[in-house]
């Protein structure tokens, strides 16, 4: 716990103009980020009596190390910085919306030469018409099949019109008339793009109109006897009649607005969102968080507004937001709300009439969500540090292990030997923080020596980080000159920003090379730099500082309080010797062996038996399987890219498209090494020096084992022809 008065600024020294604080703690981790109008007055009430402060903002005071601050012009400008400060830093005690999903949009790509009707998520492009967002992706699909009888629009992937035009004939929906099949040249471009254009006039409420054209035109066809297509006009107004009734009008002269509401108590605060487009709710969202900052009504529908809208495209961004109470800076907000836009938007809380019976709606929806996530996590933070605390006293720990990192080797059968780190923080993962190593110093099965290879590496990189800082208290213990070069694996792709849990992809192999031990690398380098031993004396001037400290996470900087290894004895006893040899003794080791789930000690005959109910071992079973499921997935991606190997892979400056070129051209490896260098260059793409290089990489390697019939004893050889002899 810090003394605020050790790092408080003189008061002449903080200006009074519009700007953005930061605070940050020993580790230069950027802990805090907030704005003010006047700078010398907000910071100053961060430095009062520890006790008149609330308890949230005593903790952050206490845990921060320094404060700095950054001066702009205005207010709006305060607002811009401080949104893109939090997107950038993540700071711990600022109040962060996460939503658990992307939520899906209806969109028309009117872009293309056919534009095509789909669901998207994620970010907006450019020359695509949103409708949205919807709560599920399955009410879009509802509404889009009802209303292609009426608005026969594209919706097949690009794939599926290229083969549907080679061959001819259109896609199931081309036949059953739910697509006008632009594929074949049903309709002409300017045809379709009229449907389209007419989909997205009734998806912008304009319906009254088109409803009112269709049933005209069923009474005249009944009235000239066409029955057959009367019927298909009534059968298609009751479709669009359906449609609408999914989003029923509820505003009045196609009001465009987005209303937020706002649920709270002491610790946590749900937000919900409703979109109201054409005076009909297009999509509903919503998110629920922590109050982790001294925050009150005013400041969470601020701290609404810019997950809201900081990223949205500026059409995403209504005429009118309808709010609860107005934010502390109105006027800034409003003004950053019509930057988004280009045009001017209404912030205002709704008095009277349908926007404030709607807001009692939305209102209603934030108080039941918040009841629901209640009901769900009524215990989960009390559980979290039950666990944390039983973790502690078992092990003879001071305090709870707050940060908790976990190493898992992971092979099949001594081949592709690699390794995971994965860190939890107060109980939670935080995957944009886990490692993938591979093993490199030896070959074979060993996973003794491959964990203190790792907790080497991973430890290394921390006393580096620590001495480049200036955070060195004294030099460390020289490590062993035998053990193996640091070789930093790339960080976990699946966390995003929204550290919301998504599903990782395929893990790409650390390819990092063999570094030179005699530089100090970079940290500012690219994501597979490579560590060194611990520096033993004082860095050269011109690695001394590669970059100033800004405050973002960076790789292997923060050491845990806890570090525990998947396996038993052995494994705890190599991280602890890794751990000796480079002079840390301050962090607690353990092991949890998967035979009996026991928990072992560094120099202990004897395992540490936890209860099987105990929450403590629960919270290590799940660190441990994390770590366990983040290095088996690797391990398989690194095997499999290993399968699919082809021996072009070898040719030096020989990328993807043109490996496809030669395949293509050829039909086979096997057609393509027996081609001459003049044959390789009426490849397109392929000049004279890559076809040489071409040739002599293939001819260097030894081509594969010929099929051999098992019945006869025969080989089964290829002619060119293709044919098998």
């Amino acid at each position: 716990m810090a003394d605020p008065s050790s790092y408080r600024p003189k008061p002449g020294q903080i200006p009074d103009s519009p700007g953005v604080y930061k605070f940050r703690d020993e580790h230069r981790r950027v802990i805090y980020v907030g704005k003010a109008k006047n700078l010398r007055q907000r910071l100053a009430n961060y430095f009062q009596d520890l006790a008149g402060l609330h308890p949230r903002t005593r903790t952050m005071v206490t845990t921060a190390a320094s404060v700095e601050w950054t001066v702009v012009s205005t207010e709006v400008e305060a607002l811009q910085l401080e949104y893109s400060w939090i997107k950038e830093y993540d700071p711990r005690f600022n109040v962060k919306y996460r939503d658990d999903k992307s939520y899906p949009y209806l969109a028309v790509t009117l872009n293309e030469e056919f534009p095509r009707v789909q669901v998207m998520r994620g970010a907006k492009k450019k020359g695509v018409r949103y409708f949205g967002p919807y709560g599920h992706a399955w009410a879009i699909r509802e509404t889009v099949d009802l209303m292609l009888r009426v608005f026969p629009v594209r919706t097949c992937s690009a794939g599926v019109f290229k083969n549907a035009a080679r061959t001819g004939r259109p896609c199931l929906l081309g036949y059953i008339g739910k697509c006008s099949a632009p594929c074949v040249g049903r309709v002409t471009p300017e045809e379709h793009r009229e449907l389209a254009d007419d989909f997205c006039d009734f998806m912008a409420g304009r319906t009254g109109t088109y409803i009112r054209r269709l049933e005209k035109d069923m009474t005249a066809a009944a009235e000239e006897m066409e029955y057959e297509r009367a019927a298909r006009l009534r059968d298609d107004v009751e479709a669009l009649r359906r449609a609408m009734e999914k989003s029923a009008v509820v505003l009045a002269d196609a009001t465009d607005a987005d209303l937020i509401a706002v649920a709270e108590d002491e610790l946590e605060a749900a937000v919900q969102i409703f979109h109201v487009r054409g005076g009909r709710v297009r999509g509903q969202r919503g998110w629920v968080t922590d109050k982790v900052e001294n925050v009150d009504t005013s400041g969470l529908v601020e701290h609404a507004l810019q997950q809201l809208y900081g990223e949205e495209a500026g059409d995403s961004v209504p005429k009118e937001v309808l709010v609860p109470a107005l934010p502390e800076h109105s006027d800034a907000v409003s003004q950053w709300l019509a930057d988004r836009r280009g045009s001017q938007v209404s912030l205002r809380i709704p008095q009277r009439g349908d926007k404030k019976d709607l807001m009692v709606t939305v209102q209603r929806n934030a108080q039941q969500a918040l009841g629901l996530h209640k009901t769900k996590r009524a215990s989960d933070l009390t559980t979290r540090s039950r666990a944390l605390e039983e973790i502690a006293e078992a092990l003879g720990l001071d305090t709870a292990p707050l940060r908790i990192e976990c190493f898992d080797i992971s092979h099949l059968q001594g081949d592709d030997v690699v390794a995971s780190m994965v860190v939890f923080e107060d109980g939670l993962a935080r995957k944009g923080e886990y490692r993938r190593f591979q093993i490199k110093s030896f070959e074979g099965q060993d996973d003794v020596r491959s964990m203190h290879e790792v907790i080497g590496r991973r430890f290394r990189r921390y006393l580096h980080e620590k001495e480049r800082t200036g955070e060195w208290e004294e030099t460390p213990a020289t490590p062993d000159p035998s053990a193996a070069p640091d070789l930093s694996a790339a960080p976990d792709p699946s966390a995003a920003p929204d550290p919301c849990a998504a599903p990782d992809p395929s893990a790409a192999p650390d390819l990092s090379p063999t570094p030179d031990p005699s530089p100090i690398p970079d940290p500012s380098a690219t994501a597979n730099l490579a560590a060194v031993s611990a520096p033993t004396g004082p860095v050269p001037d011109s690695a001394a500082e590669p970059r100033e400290d800004d405050g973002r996470p960076k790789r292997f900087a923060y050491p845990p309080q806890l570090l525990v290894v998947d396996g038993g004895q052995p494994q705890v006893a190599a991280a602890k010797r890794a751990l000796d040899e480079l002079g840390i003794d301050d962090i607690a080791i353990c092991g949890l062996a998967k035979r009996l789930e026991e928990v072992w000690l560094p120099d202990d005959d004897d395992p540490v038996v936890l209860p099987r109910s105990s929450e403590g071992l629960y919270l290590l079973q799940r660190i441990r399987d994390e770590a366990h499921r983040f290095a088996i997935t690797y391990q398989r991606a690194k095997r499999a890219k290993r399968i699919r190997s082809s021996p072009l892979d070898a040719v030096s400056g020989l990328g993807e498209t043109r490996k496809q070129a030669l395949i293509k051209h050829f039909g086979s490896v096997k057609k393509l090494r027996q081609a001459t260098i003049d044959e390789i260059c009426e490849v397109p793409g392929i000049g004279r020096r890559t076809a040489e290089s071409v040739a002599v990489s293939l001819a260097s390697t030894t081509p594969a084992m010929p099929a051999v019939n098992t019945a006869t004893g025969e080989i089964i050889e290829e002619d060119d022809g293709g044919s098998k002899t």
